[in-house]
């Protein structure tokens, strides 16, 4: 009995201390995120903005986005915060999603814009040929384990 209680209480916290870790490299191996003086002297050639929010349905208190973001002509801005993560991706999509399923069933319409880097605020180059026009969101989403972060319809 004592050697079976030892085993499943170190199995716990190895396992703790293994999810403890993915929660955490993320925000120690973070690049220093740009400011928010640093975001708003590029904001001269927005086209459109939207607003990542909290509360969407497929957000929940590990998977968030808020604040603003402004979508130019060669970049994709954001003020605000997003929950620490590993892997990040910033997608411009054909139509508003909310949930995992509604992002895999229009990934193919979509186009991967590139990483998101940081936690607090970010500057995200437009690939050459994108013409964000064309779409109407930008989405966050965790490449690594499939999870929705957020979406903000800027158009």
């Amino acid at each position: 009995m004592k050697i079976t209680l030892l085993i499943v209480s170190h199995a716990l916290i190895g396992a703790l201390g293994f999810a403890a870790g993915i929660y955490t490299l993320p925000i120690l191996t973070a690049p220093k995120s740009p400011s928010a003086e640093e975001i708003k002297a590029g904001l001269g050639k927005t086209m459109f903005e939207g607003r990542f929010l909290r509360n969407l349905e497929g957000s929940d208190f590990l998977h968030w986005g808020e604040g603003t973001v402004h979508v130019g002509p060669d970049s994709v801005s954001f003020l605000g915060q997003l929950a620490p993560g590993p892997d990040y991706k910033l997608y411009l999509s054909p139509e508003f999603v909310e949930t995992e399923a509604a992002f895999i069933r229009v990934k193919p319409e979509m186009v991967r814009v590139g990483d998101v880097k940081t936690f607090e605020n970010f500057n995200v180059p437009l690939p050459a040929g994108v013409n964000a026009e064309k779409y109407t969101t930008a989405i966050v989403w965790c490449e690594t384990f499939g999870e929705f972060i957020s979406a903000a319809k800027y158009r």
